[in-house]
């Protein structure tokens, strides 16, 4: 099976020696994300914004690759502060129809970028 790296300017770039996404097969393993604008290459203030620009980092980075949001089987979710998930969970939520992938949610120390969030996933393309 081969490998193909994806890569978009409609998301951030990479901070450091990873891609933004590899494929192979029809699995698509997407880098986490932080909330960088990748226009600005700023992060916005505040859970909500955070957590709405890594998903949309996320959905950029999955349609270059052929897939989008619908077809994610798993996320991690990194959080700064656990106090955040029910917030992080209802802006999440919005992303999908009800076809929720698989996920996982755990609180770290300290995130690149000082980043309150960070989301990754495994998607599947045709």
């Amino acid at each position: 099976m081969s490998k193909q790296i994806i890569s978009t300017a409609q998301a951030p770039k990479a901070i450091g020696p990873y891609s933004q996404a590899n494929r192979s097969g029809n699995l698509v393993f997407v880098s986490g994300q932080l909330p960088l604008n990748p226009e600005t290459g700023k992060i916005p203030a505040g859970i909500e914004a955070q957590t709405k620009q890594c998903l949309d980092n996320l959905a950029a980075i999955l349609a270059a690759s052929g897939s989008d949001l619908s077809k994610i089987v798993k996320t991690t979710i990194f959080l700064q502060d656990l106090g955040n998930f029910q917030v992080v969970n209802q802006i999440y939520g919005s992303y999908f129809s009800g076809d929720y992938p698989a996920r996982s949610t755990v609180q770290v120390a300290r995130l690149p970028l000082d980043a309150d969030i960070e989301i990754e996933a495994v998607a599947t393309a045709e």
